[in-house]
């Protein structure tokens, strides 16, 4: 798993991370199939071309090739001729997925990744077992069972760390500050991979809840939050939909339900050529008051983040805050294949309750992977989105109350807030991991961290040493000249501050950190009396069609 994600201009996009998202999106996506029927095309003279090529290169290419290698980049490269979306899923890959969408594991809980090629504990989950036992963040894992694991991927030692539960895993971890390593035996038990990875109060009054994705588990997750959210006074809510890829299309409906009334249309699906037409609508299930509902989206929320915003704006229940989403509307029917492979092949299309289609045009592909940023303003907002630059080429529609909204790709957000850039200094920190390191080495030597600690000149001048005594970073300058050129120091102040809250208090305390610097969530906060608005208008809609709600409005 990864840190924060980081905010970089275009020029400095990596293809690779793009095609990754990519990935995410369309095995998480959309339908769950069953295992590939037997739509047999055996008939077809190009199969015996086929046949006869693998069997030759089979018998006489100058290697020894595997026929699952010949078979898969065939597959690879057959599908590729479709869309974006349409994928095969090697073995392992749609094992993956599966795991990812039941919503657990079996594991210890811890969340890593490579820091100067040594596997490196980001932080424990909360109850885990290793939490229990003690390991914590900048832990380093060098030897599982006796193994030494320097040069394996993360995904290799992750799935060396995984196994049946119950069972044990020793495990060797250097720690900062410790000459000696310490030995653990640790026993795997189930690990919730969480839909919702954030909720808390805001503030008085506003809660805060962040799905992370959709998974078998998220609107279970989702309503466990609410009630306690509710409990300590909720009465507006912020939903954070950022940097969600998607999932699975009944939970994106079940989420919808949290907001919409009974049997109000969630999304519509349409195959090829405007066929098999199916609608989804709300199934009124939810008991929760409608209350006051802002949600948060960006580039990275994508497939069922996108259904559950549109539903929400087409039906004038929430203000859209942020950036434009992904744009990714292609329905993915996954079928089991007989040797443990998988087939993600787009079966549809989504549509919006307005009629508008999700998908983005893909035509260009390097595009469609790594699209440039909408035109308008610096970090802060530009006005409703039907004011930017990007939404004058998109068609119109029109929601239950009349407001404008577009579609072409993605959803068009109703408050436009751009995330603001990192410098380059910033960003190469961030890349490299110094922030984490730092923290790692402060706590060694000073543990007791207060909740309310504050980035002194003495910290600065830590970090500053820290910093410069790390060969090879490509840095033009000292860190102390860069950290005084730049153009908002706090941005730096508070990634230090993030990475100690995390390593000393964990997860949450860090997260909170980072969101005092979070310019769309500022706006969100703001627009509560729109919010409401809309709520209370969408009440009346529904009494005047005698719907059945849940419960009353409470602003």
């Amino acid at each position: 798993m990864t840190d924060s994600p980081v905010t970089s201009r275009r020029s400095r996009r990596h293809l690779l991370v793009a095609a990754v998202f990519l990935l995410t999106v369309t095995v998480a996506g959309g339908l769950a199939g069953g295992r590939l029927g037997a739509v047999s095309d055996a008939t077809n003279p190009g199969f015996k071309e086929y046949s006869d090529i693998l069997a030759t290169a089979r018998a006489w290419y100058a290697d020894d090739v595997p026929a699952n290698k010949f078979v898969y980049a065939s597959i690879h490269g057959m599908l590729g001729t479709l869309d974006p979306h349409t994928n095969f899923l090697e073995p392992a890959e749609y094992s993956s997925m599966v795991e990812k969408q039941r919503g657990s594991f079996y594991g210890l809980g811890i969340i890593i990744s490579k820091r100067n090629g040594k596997v490196t504990v980001i932080t424990p989950v909360e109850g885990s077992p290793a939490a229990r036992l003690g390991i914590r963040t900048g832990d380093i894992i060098d030897r599982v069972e006796g193994q030494s694991i320097d040069d394996l991927p993360v995904d290799a030692v992750v799935k060396k760390l995984k196994g049946p539960k119950g069972t044990k895993v020793s495990i060797t971890i250097l720690r900062p500050g410790l000459d000696e390593p310490l030995q653990m035996t640790v026993t795997r038990a189930e690990i919730p991979t969480n839909s919702v990875s954030h909720a808390y109060m805001l503030e008085p009054g506003v809660g805060y809840i962040r799905l992370k994705d959709f998974t078998h588990t998220s609107a279970p997750e989702l309503q466990e939050h609410w009630d306690k959210l509710e409990k300590q006074g909720m009465k507006k809510l912020v939903f954070d939909l950022r940097g969600n890829p998607g999932g699975l299309l009944d939970q994106a409906i079940a989420v919808s339900d949290f907001f919409l009334g009974k049997k109000e249309k969630v999304v519509v699906t349409r195959g090829r050529n405007g066929a098999q037409e199916q609608s989804f609508g709300s199934p009124g299930k939810n008991t929760h008051a409608r209350i006051p509902v802002v949600v948060l989206v960006n580039k990275g929320s994508a497939s069922a983040s996108e259904i559950v915003a549109g539903a929400l704006q087409d039906h004038d229940r929430g203000v859209i805050v942020g950036q434009t989403t992904w744009g990714k509307g292609l329905v993915q029917s996954v079928y089991n294949l007989s040797d443990g492979a998988g087939l993600a092949l787009t079966s549809a299309k989504y549509y919006t309750p307005s009629g508008r289609c999700i998908q983005r045009d893909y035509k260009d592909v390097l595009e469609y992977l790594s699209p440039e940023d909408e035109e308008g303003g610096d970090s802060e907002e530009t006005g409703p989105a039907r004011d930017a630059p990007s939404s004058q080429k998109k068609e119109a529609f029109r929601t239950d109350a009349g407001r404008t909204v577009f579609g072409g790709g993605g959803i068009t957000p109703d408050v436009f807030v751009k995330a603001p850039v990192l410098s380059r200094f910033a960003a190469t920190l961030y890349a490299r991991g110094l922030f984490f390191e730092f923290a790692v080495d402060y706590r060694t030597k000073h543990p007791d961290i207060p909740r309310d600690f504050q980035i002194t000149p003495a910290v600065r001048e830590a970090f500053y040493a820290f910093v410069d005594a790390k060969p090879n970073l490509g840095l033009e300058t000292k860190t102390r000249t860069a950290w005084e050129a730049e153009t908002d120091p706090s941005i730096l102040d508070r990634a230090i501050r993030e990475e100690l809250m995390t390593a000393v208090h964990g997860r949450e305390a860090g997260y909170r950190v980072n969101q005092e610097g979070d310019v769309q969530l500022k706006k969100a906060l703001t627009l509560f009396p729109e919010a409401e608005k809309l709520a209370m208008a969408h009440q009346q809609m529904q009494l005047a069609k005698n719907s059945d709600l849940k419960g009353p409005l409470k602003p």
